[in-house]
């Protein structure tokens, strides 16, 4: 088994699907609604244990329905979750999703308990932490926590791996203590101002980042090791339906290889499939697929132009 300390953020996904996006003040109507687990956070953390890691998460819920749930389905995935928290005073955070025919969506969060994280949270999970080999972050949650979290990481000797979704500014202590950042195309211009994903991440190795990786949707990724190593790998060709938890398979696919010791260009390839699969399906933790699931999907699709990360 290998570890993985994810921290983050967990939600209840309420999903309609519809034949379009609306427009701004436009009512459309999809069909019937779909409540799933979610939030960037618990999606990782779920990604990365149905792929055979030992994962311990990081979190709050609500002390309500969906926090219940959650809990469950957490301990249903084999989830450590003696450091997710039941917090009485905030609701369990819920996104609202609208998905179009093309598997394009919409997304709004009400965050709720998990903007309650906070760095206590972390040192409480100082144990955790200290047998850690990846320690993966987005920013579903305060910004001082996922700090916090990655300077923990680094104390370890872990590989720090930052989602930086949804993109915002980030402190520049941050960017010394990240051994991997994985924006997408629009999180890394966001982040940088640059408008090519070249650019962004040279932008991001000079800020301190020991590698970058920009994932490009269709187009497959961007890798920099350094600002003279910049190279793009495609993805793979699949028939895609909903694009939800592309980004969080694609992260905790790239955790969990990375924790049991492939190599980065094996780490690579792998997390590709693994977001690759989830596109095919509705949902972001129905969506996620397991390591028999990716072991057979490697072996039956040659790796060309296309695919979704």
């Amino acid at each position: 088994m290998t570890r993985i300390v994810v921290v983050g953020s967990s939600n209840t996904d309420l999903i309609v699907r519809a034949d379009r996006l609306p427009a701004p003040g436009e009512t459309v109507l999809g069909g019937d609604l779909i409540t799933a687990p979610g939030g960037k956070g618990a999606n990782q953390a779920v990604a990365a244990a149905r792929l055979g890691a030992e994962v311990t998460f990081v979190a709050r819920v609500g002390k309500d329905m969906f926090g219940e749930a959650a809990l469950e389905n957490f301990r249903r995935e084999g989830i450590d979750t003696r450091f997710v928290i039941q917090d009485a005073t905030a609701p369990s955070g819920v996104a609202l999703i609208v998905v179009g025919q093309n598997g394009q969506n919409i997304i709004a969060v009400a965050p709720g308990a998990n903007r309650r994280l906070t760095p206590n949270d972390v040192h409480a999970a100082e144990s955790a932490f200290a047998g850690a080999r990846v320690v993966l972050l987005q920013l579903e949650t305060p910004m001082e926590t996922v700090v916090a979290a990655a300077r923990a990481g680094r104390s370890a000797g872990a590989t720090v791996i930052l989602n930086p979704a949804p993109a915002q500014t980030l402190p520049n202590e941050l960017y010394s203590l990240i051994s991997i950042v994985t924006p997408n195309e629009s999180e890394a211009t966001l982040l940088t101002g640059e408008a090519t994903p070249e650019a962004a991440a040279r932008i991001l190795l000079q800020r301190g980042v020991k590698s970058v990786i920009v994932t490009l949707g269709e187009a497959g990724v961007l890798v920099a090791a350094s600002p003279d190593d910049i190279r793009r790998a495609p993805g793979f060709d699949v028939n895609v339906v909903d694009t939800t938890a592309a980004g969080d398979a694609f992260n905790g696919g790239l955790a969990a290889a990375l924790a049991r010791g492939e190599s980065s260009e094996s780490a690579l390839s792998y997390s590709q499939a693994v977001a690759a699969i989830s596109v095919t399906r509705m949902g972001a933790q129905p969506s996620l697929p397991t390591e028999a699931e990716v072991r057979l999907f490697v072996r039956d699709h040659p790796h060309s132009s296309g695919g979704a990360t």
